[in-house]
């Protein structure tokens, strides 16, 4: 197939398929059939499904299009002006499409008559303000109409990074509604949900990119980005693989429930994500090489048509699921207990010994970051030396020692109770701020990317040109500064705590996750601006370091006993509801949290005064190495200077003395 035709014909080669495997899927898993009681009817039942596809469809043509082009084209460039079109342009339909599927939303959930009349008004008012599900395609259809703007304004790279992020960002609200929030394991379900509907976005869309500027670019320059494009589109298929095999685990329960209309079309976008990996497999490895050469590049653009009908054919299925029961045996029993109620989980077994060992909850978002981040790292020693350069060991153990913790603390047995018991949440808490930064940061993972990373010539921007800017980006000058680093470090464990954040983290699930993301970078910010060896706009002198530390120190011990002496439950319709029959009561847990804070929270810093009182042992060391090696190339110049002029004042002296 000719490039032109394609660039025409893959839009519509999608939005065809994915319709008729919407309506496949429909009407074999009863997913548009009239129901018994309150039925909204047929144009909503049908119609819900089929703007959500658009949605979805609209959703992945405006993030991948975005992270696409900051990855793979130049600035400046009309295939990166290109890209930003066909962004804008889903980003219409995208907001469109969240309008419309709310208000089918509203109409399926509360079966309301559609009518010009001020009750109708009123009733949808209250849904988009009071209910969350409301809210939710409002924010979303809000953050639509701004992207829309924003995609057709923004041309340059940093403006472009941001609108990528609120991007992704706006799937979020969406992606955690629908069947996870009735299911017992609700936190696994709602992050394999978000993870894999952003991941998917990124694979879809940017492949859809790749077909709009292919005229108009040279062979050459299509080589290069659809090389670049296969690179990230490996990491979202196995992102959407796996998170989205969790939450088919989650949704079909059992092994027998595979023969149910939801199993069976589980199966079938199995089978799809199967086809597009073998797909996407064959043509990186035999063809992207070999694109410069007319028989190749036919080929490989018959093969983008196809992929690209596989992509409708799991879009259309994925909506068509979001309307089918699942036939899962985990969801929440009607009469529920406190802790049902308030986590959305039985509550586990008392804590003994061997469940240290034995329980796990994984968080699919830092298991992904944990083993993509060693993968990374790994990968980039190897290729130093690959090519004869050194990297010192310990630097590596260091570096998988804390991701490897990051994992533990995140899956392990204190991301299982952290929400049952407040010590343990401040055990995680304590080992998120402190002491997985000091190993991260001892592994220099940005002077590893620079040394590792190959650099760009072409005027795009990679992973190396883009961690670069961000070290040297004016935000980051202000938050490594070491004043402000520990101005965050420690000013964030006050206002968590006893402001309603805490409470957020808690109840929401995305609080939850923000409450880990900004400790661990504060904590990250903080030992980085200390003792990292990465750069860093200003470092302070090292007896500067250590009254930092000291003052850190103070106000660390200071919050662990302020907890400890506190008389009241914190969040205690939380802490003091759940009904445990075990363990200390959540008033003396709540104490034993705050020995946590005040005691291992303190190890780290130790560990870090040690680490600057050495580092500066060894900077005076070079620095009188590399006098004397001054001296020795000058024969001690200076010195003989010095002790000339002494002893002629001496003898001015003598002599004015007879």
């Amino acid at each position: 197939m000719k490039p032109r035709t394609l660039r025409a014909a893959g839009p519509v080669i999608l939005v065809v398929v994915a319709l008729v495997a919407l309506i496949a899927g429909l009407v074999y898993g009863g997913g548009a059939a009239p129901l018994v009681i309150a039925d909204p009817g047929p144009v909503v039942r049908w119609g819900l499904p089929v703007t959500t596809l658009v949605f979805n469809l609209a959703a992945a043509g405006t993030v991948g299009a975005l992270v696409t082009a900051l990855f793979a084209l130049k600035a400046g460039e009309r295939e990166f002006d290109a890209a930003l079109d066909t962004a804008s342009v889903s980003a219409a339909v995208f907001t469109v499409a969240a309008a419309v599927t709310g208000l089918f939303t509203f109409l399926d959930a509360f079966n309301a008559q559609i009518g010009l009349g001020p009750e109708f008004g009123a009733q949808l008012g209250r849904w988009l303000v009071e209910l969350d599900s409301g809210r939710t395609w409002l924010l979303t259809t809000v953050a639509g109409a701004v992207l829309t703007v924003l995609t057709f304004a923004v041309r340059s790279w940093t403006a472009t990074f941001f609108v990528a992020i609120l991007a992704a960002a706006s799937l979020i609200p969406v992606a955690t509604q629908g069947h996870s929030g009735e299911e017992a394991n609700h936190n696994a379900a709602v992050m394999a949900i978000v993870l894999h509907v952003i991941a998917a976005a990124v694979w879809l869309g940017g492949l859809l990119l790749m077909v709009v500027i292919r005229p108009l670019v040279s062979r050459d320059g299509i080589a290069t980005a659809l090389s670049r494009y296969s690179s990230i589109a490996l990491v979202a298929f196995i992102v959407v693989a796996i998170s989205g095999m969790v939450r088919a685990v989650i949704g079909v329960g059992a092994w027998s429930a595979l023969g149910s209309p939801y199993g069976i079309l589980v199966l079938v976008k199995i089978a799809a994500l199967l086809a597009l990996g073998v797909l996407g497999a064959w043509y990186r490895r035999r063809l992207i090489g070999r694109l410069r050469e007319d028989a190749a590049s036919r080929r490989f653009w018959s093969l983008i048509a196809l992929e690209v009908a596989f992509m409708g054919v799991a879009s259309g299925v994925a909506a068509a699921l979001g309307r089918t029961a699942p036939p899962t045996t985990s969801a929440l029993p009607e009469r529920r207990t406190p802790a049902e109620i308030l986590t959305g989980s039985a509550l586990p077994p008392e804590l003994t010994i061997d469940r240290w060992l034995t329980e796990w909850n994984i968080d699919l978002l830092w298991a992904f970051a944990a083993g993509l981040g060693i993968f990374f790292y790994l990968a980039g020693v190897w290729r130093l030396r690959r090519r004869g350069d050194a990297w010192p060991l310990y630097r590596s153990i260091l570096w998988v020692a804390g991701l490897v913790l990051l994992f533990w603390v995140t899956g392990g047995p204190i991301n299982v109770y952290q929400e049952y018991l407040f010590s343990l949440h401040m055990m995680g808490h304590m080992l998120l701020t402190m002491a997985i930064p000091l190993l991260l940061v001892s592994g220099a993972p940005v002077t590893l990317a620079a040394r590792a990373i190959r650099k760009r010539d072409d005027g795009t921007r990679g992973g190396r040109e883009w961690i670069l800017w961000a070290v040297h980006s004016p935000f980051s000058k202000v938050v490594t500064n070491p004043y402000v680093a520990a101005a965050l470090f420690i000013g964030s464990l006050w206002i968590f705590y006893y402001t309603d954040l805490f409470r957020w983290s808690l109840y929401d699930h995305v609080g939850h996750e923000w409450m880990v993301a900004h400790f661990l970078i504060t904590g990250y910010l903080f030992v980085l601006s200390l003792i990292g060896i990465d750069p860093v706009p200003y470092r302070l002198p090292y007896a500067f370091r250590l009254v930092i530390l000291i003052a850190v120190m103070a106000m660390h011990a200071f919050f662990g006993i302020a907890i400890m002496m506190q008389s009241g439950l914190m969040v205690a319709e939380w802490f003091g509801s759940m009904g445990r029959t075990w363990g200390a009561p959540p008033l003396e847990d709540q104490y034993i949290g705050g020995g946590v804070a005040w005691s291992i929270g303190e190890l780290p810093t130790l560990i870090l005064a040690i680490t600057v009182a050495i580092q500066w042992s060894r900077s005076d060391e070079r620095q009188q190495r590399r006098r004397d090696r001054h001296a020795d190339r000058t024969g001690d110049a200076e010195l003989n200077e010095y002790n000339a002029q002494l002893a002629a004042l001496a003898e001015k002296d003598a002599r004015a003395a007879r």
